[in-house]
């Protein structure tokens, strides 16, 4: 772990200003970027610390919920506004990490946490997240847990996020903010393809930071369900994961979201799903049906070409929940 200075801003617009120098890093939980920092894959000569801004504010009201970067995860989880209302992001939460962890994580560096990756996270290997156009020693190596869609020549690492998988069915909208100003960007935009640039994971500009998360309230958030499928029962990473959000009206679907983790190289909306459902009946034949499309696109590397099948019935697994 390479020395830095800590920087304890009084404000939000100081912090973005720190933030902006070369090496900079905002922290605020800490738990993956210590980490990432004590195993010399991360290595700021300068940490900006949000935690004296406060910022941790949950705020429901009819027209959605209100979340800034600060607050969370475990507070979050268990706000009875959001266990009603917005069910699949509690439940997401609450299979992620560990009960410390989520104690002292927060949202807006949950939406930032980077790959759990083998190769990534040994300095050891080469790795085109780590330096640009050293490699990805994944695609004809150990790929059991790597994506299956948005890979490239460059990276097939997966996203490992629970959160952002449920805040894509949830239609999240988060607000940037920076030198330049304010900005909003969709939950879908905010995470890149690897493409040509693996090493580049958010839209996010030098000095910017989340500064808040909102998602709209609706008849289809309050009836959502995440599922996530892992090798052990807690403190693990998603092998497949899968988020469902259903307006039904008269027994009949009016909209779907559906979108999946563990499978892809940012959280994966699944489109092709959300189509086939629309306008059927909530029976048992249109779930299955429109379960069989998800993984459009797939490419399955070497180990993990069982994740396509355990994505489709993970996928109606979660709508059958969310129907009955």
């Amino acid at each position: 772990m390479q020395a830095f200075t800590l920087e304890t801003p009084p404000d939000a617009r100081s912090a973005i200003s720190a933030a902006y120098r070369a090496r900079a890093k905002y922290i605020a939980g800490g738990t993956d970027l210590l980490q990432l920092a004590k195993d010399d894959i991360e290595t700021p000569t300068r940490l900006v610390d949000l935690e004296p801004l406060g910022m941790a504010g949950i705020r429901a009201s009819a027209d959605g919920l209100h979340l800034e970067p600060l607050a969370r995860m475990s507070d979050v989880a268990a706000h009875p506004d959001v266990v009603r209302d917005w069910p699949v992001l509690s439940q997401a939460l609450l299979a992620s990490a560990s009960p410390q962890i989520r104690n002292m994580a927060t949202i807006g560096g949950n939406l930032l946490q980077r790959t759990r990756c083998g190769y990534f996270r040994d300095t050891g290997f080469a790795c085109n997240k780590r330096v640009p156009g050293s490699g990805c020693p994944a695609i004809n190596g150990e790929n059991r847990m790597h994506a299956i869609l948005g890979g490239s020549e460059h990276c097939i690492a997966t996203n490992s996020g629970d959160m952002a998988v449920a805040m894509t069915v949830l239609d999240a909208q988060l607000t940037l903010t920076g030198a330049d100003g304010t900005r909003k960007v969709a939950i879908g935009d905010f995470h890149r393809l690897p493409g040509d640039t693996p090493d580049i994971e958010t839209v996010l500009r030098p000095g910017e930071m989340i500064t808040g998360i909102d998602l709209p309230a609706s008849a289809m958030a309050r009836r959502s369900h995440y599922l996530k499928v892992r090798d052990r029962a807690s403190f693990e990473f998603a092998v497949v994961s899968a988020a469902v959000a259903l307006d039904i009206d008269s027994g009949t679907i009016r909209t779907a979201r559906v979108a999946a983790g563990g499978v892809g190289t940012k959280p994966w909306r699944l489109p092709e799903v959300e189509a086939a459902l629309t306008g059927k009946p909530a029976d048992a034949a249109s779930l299955k049906a429109a379960a069989e499309q998800s993984g459009a696109g797939a490419k399955p590397a070497r180990m993990n070409g069982f994740k396509l099948v355990l994505l489709r019935r993970s996928v109606l697994r979660a709508l059958q929940t969310v129907v009955a």
